[in-house]
Formats: structure tokens, C-alpha cells, sequence
């Protein structure tokens, strides 16, 4: 540390050049509590001021190296062997589980103690910041349900899986769980689908540090459906049409979520087209519906009757097109 970058070590964590090594360590952790980057979300001010206490306490609560700082302010960590091999100090210093003197660098110690402290080592793990952006596309409900949801948890969170029926998950209910041995009511709110995570505050695990429970996430799957299927937010199905309705055009029945509607299928459609119903899928994030892709499937009888036959073979007779004129020409 240059001489022009000297903190006082002391006032930052608010103690006394007299103060008991217990005196700090309770400031320190009063400080680390407040300022814990999972309590303030997003503030980068929050987040510079833990790592400045947490790096005045790594010194203040080192005896060795709180004596050379208070012998040679600024140019402490020039004086004695504390940098003398390369490393961070050999030292171990008393905070809970923390023993200093395993790390090489402040910056190891920094990234272990910010992710450590929502529970156990994470001596392997590296600072998760909070600054990750939320999804624009996602809304809340009692029950912490969040659509498209990418914020990872956090250590003492913990998580599970939730199976629903399609009836389930468009309209809400109410499951009640066991879950190692505890049993939770959830309310599942309406529109939950796969991929969807419903967040229940206060039931991971204990944070051994901020004396808290995490929170459960849920990860929904949904059994499959005869009918519906999903493709990205939109419900899509196959309606099978038969070959007079393909050609003449039809109005034909097709179920939804909230019932059957009467649909038009136009003239000439081709089998594999994909008609639109608006506003008839899945409940949005933002409110309102999502659509309906409904496929269209012409279906061949498979054992016509004798008249039937007979008016295929007339129609045969006096088609005029060729469906296949276009591949004479195709070659290699």
C-alpha cells in the first residue's frame, strides 16, 4: 500500500487504538452483518465498504500485524517478514472458522470470506457479485414465483423440485410438501410452467452467520398432456383436419385452456401450416395470454367406404394440377 493510500484501519471498523480483540471482532461483525452485499443488492457502495472493513479486520485481528501497524502506520506491511516470502502472511488469525494464514493473497481471502459468509467454506467457490440484472419479464406473486428466473441462490438456500398437472399450473394451487422431514404449504400461482422457479422465503437452510433461514426454490415440471404442448411462452397442438376440409376450408371446433372455440381453417391449407388463436395460450408474465399454435394435420382415411372410393377415384380422374410438377427438373 503506497503512503497515500493509508487507511486508518480503526476508525473505518469504528473502534480504538485501546480497544480488546473482542471489541473489534463484535464491531466487525455488527459492520459485516450491515453491510453484507446479500443485504444490499446491487449497491456497489455497500459492496466497497464490506470489503474495507473486512480487509481492516484481517489486519486488526492478526496481534502480529495489528502491532506493526500501529507501530508503522502506512509502511506496516513494508516492515518485518509479513510479505518477506511472497505471501499473504502466515499468521492465523481468529474469526470463527477463518484461519488467515491459509491464504496467498487479500484478494483469495476477500473472495473466500465474501462468499463464506452465508454458510461453511467455500474456499473453491468465487464472489457471486448481485449486480446480475433481474429479467424484465417477471412478476411476483405471495409466494415468490418469478418466470424466466436466472439469479442463482445463495449458500444457504436450497432446492427442490415440483411436479404439476397442466390444470395446475395454468390456474394456481395450493401443495403441501415434505421436505426432509418438515412439511410446507406452498401456493403455486397461476401460470407456472417448465422452467419456472417458485421461490418459499424463509425454508433453505440456516445461515450459520446472519442467523437466518435461506429460501426454498422450487423447480416446476409439468406432467405431460395428451393435447397441449409448450414451445418457448406460446401453447402449440395438432388438429387433424380431413382432406374436404383442407381443400373446401372449414370451421372447426379445437379445445383451449379454457374451453373449446370455434376456429376457421381456410381453403387450400396445406398440412404442417400453423395457424394463430390469439391471446388463447398460457398466462403471461406480464398479465394477459400468450397465443395458440395450432398445427395443422391432414388425415388420410385410413378405410374409406365404398362410396367414398368411388368419389376419390372420380376426383382423381378429373384433377387438373400435378402437386409434383415442380420436382421434374430437380437433379444432382
Amino acid at each position: 500500500m503506497a503512503s497515500t493510500d493509508f487507511k486508518d484501519y480503526y476508525a473505518i471498523l469504528g473502534v480504538s487504538k485501546t480497544s480488546s480483540a473482542e471489541e473489534i471482532k463484535k464491531s466487525f461483525r455488527k459492520l459485516a452483518l450491515k453491510y453484507h452485499p446479500d443485504r444490499n443488492p446491487g449497491d456497489q457502495k455497500a459492496e466497497a465498504r464490506f470489503k474495507e472493513i473486512s480487509e481492516a479486520y484481517e489486519v486488526l485481528s492478526d496481534p502480529d500485524k495489528r502491532k506493526k501497524y500501529d507501530q508503522f502506520g502506512q509502511y506496516w506491511r513494508q516492515a518485518g517478514t509479513a510479505t518477506s516470502g511472497g505471501g499473504f502472511g502466515r499468521t492465523p488469525a481468529d474469526f470463527g472458522n477463518f484461519d488467515f494464514g491459509q491464504y496467498g493473497s487479500f484478494e483469495e481471502f476477500i473472495n473466500d470470506l465474501l462468499g463464506g459468509l452465508g454458510g461453511g467454506s467455500t474456499r473453491s467457490r468465487t464472489y457471486r457479485t448481485t449486480t446480475t440484472p433481474r429479467p424484465q419479464n417477471n412478476y411476483r406473486t405471495s409466494s415468490g414465483f418469478q418466470s424466466g428466473f436466472n439469479e442463482q441462490p445463495l449458500s444457504s438456500d436450497k432446492e427442490a423440485s415440483i411436479r404439476l398437472t397442466f390444470s395446475e399450473a395454468f390456474r394456481g394451487t395450493q401443495k403441501r410438501l415434505n421436505l426432509a422431514g418438515e412439511t410446507i404449504d406452498v401456493r403455486i400461482p397461476p401460470g407456472a410452467k417448465p422452467g419456472s422457479r417458485i421461490r418459499v422465503k424463509g425454508k433453505g437452510q440456516l445461515d450459520s452467520f446472519l442467523q437466518k433461514r435461506g429460501d426454498l426454490y422450487l423447480n416446476v415440471e409439468l406432467e405431460p398432456h395428451t393435447f397441449f404442448q409448450f414451445e418457448g411462452d406460446n401453447l402449440t397442438c395438432e388438429l387433424p383436419i380431413a382432406p374436404d376440409e383442407a381443400v373446401l376450408g372449414a370451421s372447426v371446433e379445437i379445445p383451449t385452456p379454457d374451453g373449446a372455440v370455434t376456429m376457421k381453417v381456410p381453403a387450400g391449407i396445406r398440412s404442417g401450416q400453423t395457424l394463430r388463436l390469439r391471446g388463447k395460450g398460457w398466462i403471461a408474465a406480464k398479465g394477459g395470454r400468450t397465443d395458440q399454435m395450432v398445427k395443422i394435420l391432414i388425415a388420410t382415411p385410413k378405410n374409406p367406404s365404398s362410396l367414398e372410393r368411388e368419389y376419390y377415384e372420380k376426383i382423381r380422374n378429373v384433377r387438373n394440377n400435378n402437386p409434383r410438377s415442380h420436382l421434374s427438373n430437380i437433379k444432382l
